[in-house]
Order: C-alpha cells, then sequence, then structure tokens
C-alpha cells in the first residue's frame, strides 16, 4: 500500500496540478468526512485561487480512480475519505450529521458467521449505525 493520497494519485497517472495537490493534502490532513464544500474551505485557505468547480472534479476523479470512497449518509451531502484508511464501520447521528468512527471485533465476527452460514466468503462490507443520543437522566 502506498501512504499518501498524493502518492497514489501520481501512480495511477493523474496529473496533478498544484490544486490538486493541496486538495490532496487537505484529504490527507482530514481526520473528519468532509463534503466538497468544507474540502473547498480548507483548500481554498492555503491557495484562495481553488474554485468550487475544481474541488468537486478533484474529488470525482479521486474518487472514480479509486483513491477516495464517497459516502452519503442520507442528509444529502456526499463525503469523501481516504480509501485505503484501516477498515472501519460508522455511526451517524441523526440530530447533528457528526459520524463516528468505530471497529467492533464481535460485529466483524458475526458477519463473517453470517456469509459462511449462508455459503459464501465474505469479501467485504460496509457498516452504517444511524442513532439519535441517548438522553442522560
Amino acid at each position: 500500500m502506498i501512504d499518501t493520497i498524493l502518492q497514489r494519485c501520481e501512480q495511477k497517472g493523474l496529473r496533478m496540478t498544484s490544486q490538486r495537490k493541496i486538495i490532496a493534502l487537505v484529504l490527507e490532513d482530514a481526520a473528519d468526512h468532509p463534503d466538497v464544500e468544507e474540502l473547498y474551505k480548507r483548500a481554498s485557505k492555503i491557495d484562495p485561487t481553488i474554485s468550487i468547480a475544481t474541488v468537486y472534479r478533484t474529488v470525482k476523479l479521486f474518487d472514480e480512480a479509486g483513491i477516495l470512497d464517497k459516502l452519503e449518509f442520507g442528509d444529502g451531502r456526499a463525503r469523501y475519505e481516504d480509501a485505503e484508511r484501516e477498515h472501519h464501520d460508522h455511526l451517524i447521528d441523526v440530530n447533528s450529521g457528526r459520524v463516528i468512527e468505530f471497529v467492533d471485533s464481535d460485529i466483524e465476527k458475526l458477519q463473517e458467521k453470517i456469509a459462511n452460514k449462508l455459503g459464501y466468503k465474505l469479501m467485504g462490507h460496509k457498516l452504517e449505525l444511524y442513532g439519535v443520543p441517548l438522553k442522560k437522566s
């Protein structure tokens, strides 16, 4: 695995303009799941000449190249994360839109067990849980 988004773009032969490099670096630094508007805000702080159209075209290019994963959590916004991040699942707070990443070994084992029981070898999965915070008494 190549470590950075920029290196993977270059390996795939994508033409990397200075603005695409900035967008790649912003994505690499993201600890959250930014949408295009948030990526644009962050990238334009580095280079004010970047347009939102450039960000849209760049994330589409990176997504089609398999460098980014496009995530849609039902709120009308496509969000993005590095396609080569460690496996994790998502819990989405439907009130705030906050996305919490988690890994649970029991869930992983159960998914394998279910696939096996149904006569399949599990090749991958995507788990998204939607919820609201429990009220604290």
